[in-house]
Parts: C-alpha cells; sequence; structure tokens
C-alpha cells in the first residue's frame, strides 16, 4: 500500500533529537510514573511489582473501559474499545470503515491521517480549509457542498490541532444534521477534549454522544500527560465497536499490561491532573499572548483549547525554510504549518516548561529581527 510521507512524523524524526528548545512539543509537561503514584495516594507499589507481565484483557480491561466511558455523558463500556494509541485508534477506525473509491470528507488543518489513510486506501477524499478569519471554524454552507449523498465519512478534529479552536455546540449539531442527511459517519479526533481553557468546563462535547454514528477516538497522551503509555481508545455505538474490534484482531492482541493499569490510576484522579495541565496550559498561554504582542512579525487567533497555537508570519520565506534555518541557528524547534498542508503559519507548542518557553520565545524573536529586518 502506497501512502504519502507523513510530514509531521518525518520532520519530528529529524529535528527533535538536536532541538534545545522544542516549541514544536503538543503535550504538557509529561508525568512522571512517581509523579503519578504520589497524586493517587499509592504508597503501596506491590501490586504493581507483583504483576505477571502477560497480555491484559484483549479489548482493555474492564475496569478502564468504564472510567473511559464516564468521560462520556452517554456511553458505557460496551461503547469503548482500546488502541494503541489514538493513532492507532484512528488508524482501525479507517481500516474498518472505508473502502476504495468511497467518498471521504476531511477538514484541515488536522493530524495528517485523516486524509493521508483514506486516500491511501483509494478513497475520494475532499478537502475543507480551515481560514484565519473564520477564527478557524468551518465554513458550513461549505462542508454542505462537499457532502454528497454517497459521502462515507466526515473526519474533522476537535478542539482543532494547530489552531486550538473549539466548534461550538450548536456549530456540531449543524455538522451533525450534514451528516445525518448523507447518512455518513463522523471521525472526530478528541485527544485534546478535556484541555478547554475554561477550568470549569474543561471537556466540550464529544461527537458520540450527539450523534448515532459518531466516532471518537482519543488518548492518554495530552489531556492526562501520559504519551509514554502508548494507549488510547475508540468510542462509538456497539455496533461500530463491534467491527472495529472484527479488524483489530489483526494488528493489536491487547496493549501492555501496565499501560492498562496506569491509564486506569490516571483516569481516577483526572481532576487533579487536568487542573494541573490547565494551569500550566493558562502560564504558557499567557506568556505566548504576551510574545505576540511585542512581536510584530507575528500574529494569531489565540486557541481556546489544547496546547498549541497557529501563529501566522509575515516574512517572504517559506515556514520549512524559516523553521530549519532558526533550528540550525538557536536550537529552537518550531514545526513548520507546511508539513500540515498550511504555509506561512508555525504551530508553537506552549504547555510544557514555561521558563523554556519565554526563553526560547525571546532566542526567536531576536533571530528573526536579525534575519529579518524589512519584513
Amino acid at each position: 500500500m502506497k501512502i504519502d510521507k507523513f510530514k509531521v512524523e518525518e520532520w519530528f524524526n529529524k529535528y527533535e533529537h538536536k532541538a534545545v528548545y522544542d516549541l514544536a512539543d503538543t503535550c504538557v509537561e509529561s508525568l512522571s510514573i512517581d509523579e503519578l503514584l504520589k497524586i493517587a495516594k499509592l504508597n503501596n507499589t506491590n501490586e504493581i511489582f507483583s504483576r505477571k507481565l502477560n497480555y491484559g484483557d484483549i479489548h482493555g480491561s474492564e475496569k478502564l473501559k468504564e472510567l473511559i466511558a464516564n468521560l462520556y455523558e452517554k456511553q458505557n463500556s460496551q461503547n469503548i474499545t482500546i488502541t494503541h494509541g489514538a493513532i492507532g485508534a484512528n488508524q482501525l477506525v479507517m481500516l474498518t470503515l472505508i473502502e476504495p473509491k468511497d467518498k471521504v470528507v476531511s477538514i484541515i488543518p488536522t493530524y495528517q491521517q485523516h486524509y493521508s489513510i483514506p486516500k491511501s486506501i483509494g478513497a475520494d477524499v475532499k478537502i475543507l480549509k480551515l481560514k484565519e478569519e473564520n477564527n478557524w471554524l468551518p465554513e458550513l454552507d461549505k462542508l454542505e457542498q462537499l457532502v454528497s449523498n454517497n459521502t462515507k465519512i466526515i473526519c474533522m478534529n476537535n478542539p482543532n490541532n494547530p489552531t486550538g479552536a473549539v466548534i461550538p455546540d450548536e456549530m456540531l449539531e449543524k455538522i451533525v444534521d450534514i451528516a445525518r442527511k448523507s447518512d455518513a459517519y463522523i471521525l472526530c479526533d478528541e485527544v485534546y477534549r478535556g484541555l478547554c481553557h475554561n477550568e470549569k468546563k474543561p471537556f466540550s462535547k464529544s461527537i458520540a454522544d450527539m450523534y448515532e454514528k459518531g466516532i471518537s477516538t482519543s488518548s492518554m497522551s495530552k489531556v492526562f500527560s501520559l504519551a509514554g503509555l502508548r494507549l488510547g481508545w475508540v468510542c462509538a455505538n456497539e455496533k461500530i465497536i463491534d467491527q472495529i474490534n472484527h479488524q483489530r484482531e489483526y494488528n493489536t492482541i491487547s496493549v501492555g499490561i501496565l499501560d492498562d493499569y496506569f491509564s486506569c490510576l490516571a483516569i481516577e484522579n483526572k481532576e487533579q491532573i487536568i487542573k494541573r495541565n490547565i494551569s500550566k496550559i493558562l502560564e504558557g498561554k499567557c506568556i505566548l499572548e504576551q510574545w505576540l504582542k511585542n512581536e510584530n512579525k507575528a500574529d494569531c487567533v489565540l486557541p481556546n483549547a489544547g496546547t498549541t497555537a497557529f501563529v501566522r508570519y509575515n516574512m517572504p520565506v517559506k515556514s520549512t525554510e524559516l523553521c530549519k534555518r532558526l533550528q540550525d541557528d538557536t536550537g529552537v524547534m518550531i514545526l513548520p504549518g507546511e508539513t500540515m498542508e498550511m504555509d506561512n503559519y508555525l504551530r508553537i507548542g506552549y504547555g510544557n516548561n514555561p521558563e523554556k518557553l519565554k526563553k526560547a520565545l525571546e532566542i526567536f524573536s531576536k533571530w528573526l529581527n536579525l534575519n529579518f529586518t524589512q519584513a
């Protein structure tokens, strides 16, 4: 099967290990096992070290599936299957549902899986590009034009990576209406759901709770700062989950038994972890906002969720060239928008170490002034 190069991941593979300041990172500062055990107030670790490292429960432990189901409004454990990260969840959904010549609509910028995998299967992929002037929200009239009677699936990402935009509930309802008219599935990558910048309401609406053919994918990576567990899930109606599990037997067997265990601990203590993460995100967002006020070569619509901002710049240089030169000269790593099909933009992560973020942005501004004085 031929598939396009995964631009974001290949950029990381090439540059991440050389970075002194990593502003391409999309995670809130990762938790250590010690920190997680402290949050969970687990002093006796015998239960962990006495565990046999055999295969875990094939579709995920019942406890884990119940905990994940409780992150939604209308779901139970039968609506969940556990995967190797959200990347595994997204791929399983597409391998299960999409056939050659199927009609697929993908809303970008987004994670490249959502248009490159359908294309590799032989689907007819139509693209709806989000626009900064619309606050990175989809134009519903254009979406309706792209969705035909035989559209199989609409692929989207909410909250959005890289822009941090959150689709309002009433707009989501209208997207569901558009999908329902053509009996299309909606696959919504919701890995940042739980990191809305409203401390009292961090979880946005899930497509799985709103639509009978809505499919939510997510993981432990972003909301719970546990990317190293490589654990994700699909949430959908039981019929869809049964179909996905049929496909899943060929590539997953089970996730790691310790990944399942630590994920349970984290979700059981979600309030504390999410509070910690949103606090870090808001601190970083303030730093980014202050930098933008002082940097006349860059601007952006400030994000409402997640850990990344999509920053527009006004220099006459391609984003890949800008980011390569910046890192070569200073050690500051930023992701070029071109890797997400949007040149003249940069994805900047602000959810990690605030002091490093502040320092890296200062270095970036000095470098811009030195190299683009006429901009």
